[in-house]
């Protein structure tokens, strides 16, 4: 009897069937950057990858002390499903791990691991953005680069894909893309990575011809950010594109991710820092490049989506770099010369393309193409408009007004859905 009452409690308890989770944020991009990825992309009546998405929500992003998030805040509430100070990076106001809003100590992508879901992250920027980086590294403070990129490495993570390389290296040892790490307590963490089983790439070639069957996956694609991160001027005289030959783009690290983790159940969670760097130094042209890498990783997990409806795909920013907007507007000397000028009548500075004239749209449903400017109201974060979209498992959830820790709720939800 004893038996049969185990195996009763065993068939009515409930059985957690997990799925998969793709997780993609394009830091620094309200709706306002995605207006102009249309105009300049696919013109005004096209659509983005980010327009097919058909759950949409609005995003509030406000820390438990700051109404703008902080890249390392914004990331610890989708981490962990908790408001937190500003300061946070993996950590609340004690400076600890904190416990998740599941009751776990720690975030989505531990508990994920502790649970047999196999996890990755991928960032265009370096190994420490906090994007990613809080969702398995916990700091006092963000520039503990070092301590970040250990934690990263001894993770366990199954995928691990950015630039970086000077973390990962001690002073006076030379990598592949740095002439020496920026290390100083002697750990060589590629070494170690590889110790752990790691296949260990250095860029787009090498990416693409990574061994079937390959279950753990370091990438290491630039000394620091995969994109040269300036302004509009500084790129112009040194003749530099946005990004930096050789590296893969965003949706190729994603397909990649995909391929190493999937059938799954998994968790992957896939950051372009361009976006956000290009838009704090109001340079145009980066952002505009860093939205289209965006958008086409977007088209990646959306693939994926469509032929594995047990996915959900989640995306939103958490603030809103360098409140760009694009102004569309009919040509006129006046106009043309307040254009030319790069500062609209009340000093708000303008973008223009590289030949010094306006951007033009790609053709709308009649033909025609249209000219606008892109106009910046600071260097910093702002509190801008920020759109949740989504597809796939239980994106239905996504509607109205959707708080920054509810991105770690709906994760959550599916890939620990009670059955």
């Amino acid at each position: 009897m004893k038996w049969l009452s185990f195996f009763l409690v065993l068939a009515c308890a409930p059985a957690v069937l997990a799925a998969n989770v793709i997780f993609i944020h394009p830091d620094g991009a309200g709706v306002a950057h995605w207006q102009a990825a249309r105009f300049y992309l696919v013109g005004p009546d096209g659509d983005l990858n980010w327009d097919r998405l058909p759950a949409t929500a609005i995003y509030r992003g406000h820390m438990k002390d700051s109404l703008t998030a902080t890249s390392n805040g914004g990331a610890t509430a989708h981490a962990y499903g908790i408001k937190v100070p500003a300061s946070g990076f993996g950590t609340d106001a004690s400076k600890k791990r904190p416990v998740a809003a599941s009751g776990f100590r720690g975030s989505l992508m531990h508990e994920a691991m502790k649970a047999g879901i196999r996890v990755g992250v991928v960032n265009s920027g370096s190994v420490i953005e906090p994007g990613t980086a809080c969702f398995l590294a916990s700091v006092e403070k963000r520039d503990q680069y070092e301590a970040i990129t250990e934690q990263i490495v001894e993770s366990g993570a199954d995928v691990i894909l950015s630039g970086g390389e000077e973390w990962f290296l001690p002073k006076g040892k030379a990598g592949r893309h740095s002439a020496e790490g920026a290390r100083t307590d002697g750990l060589d963490l590629i070494a170690a990575a590889k110790e752990r089983g790691y296949h260990v790439v250095y860029d787009a070639t090498e990416l693409a011809a990574i061994p079937a069957g390959t279950r753990k996956l370091l990438g290491i694609f630039a000394h620091e950010d995969t994109f040269n991160d300036m302004g509009e001027a500084e790129m112009a005289a040194l003749k530099l594109p946005p990004f930096k030959p050789g590296t893969p783009t965003l949706a190729e690290m994603t397909e990649a991710a995909l391929n190493v983790l999937a059938p799954g159940p998994f968790l992957l969670v896939v950051e372009e820092e361009g976006a956000d760097n290009f838009g704090n130094a109001n340079n145009a042209a980066g952002t505009l490049e860093a939205l289209r890498r965006t958008d086409e990783a977007l088209g990646v997990a959306l693939r994926f989506v469509e032929k594995d409806p047990e996915t959900l795909l989640v995306t939103a920013a958490d603030s809103v770099a360098g409140g760009m907007e694009a102004i569309g507007f009919v040509e006129s000397p006046e106009k043309l010369a307040i254009a030319s000028n790069r500062r609209d009548l009340n000093g708000a500075p303008f973008s223009l393309a590289a030949e010094g004239k306006p951007f033009e749209s790609r053709p709308d449903r009649e033909g025609k193409t249209h000219p606008f400017v892109i106009s910046w109201s600071t260097l910093l974060d702002a509190s801008g408009g920020i759109i949740v979209r989504g597809a796939g498992k239980k994106s239905e959830a996504i509607q109205g007004s959707f708080d920054n820790t509810k991105i770690y709720s709906l994760m959550h939800n599916v890939l620990f859905e009670k059955k």
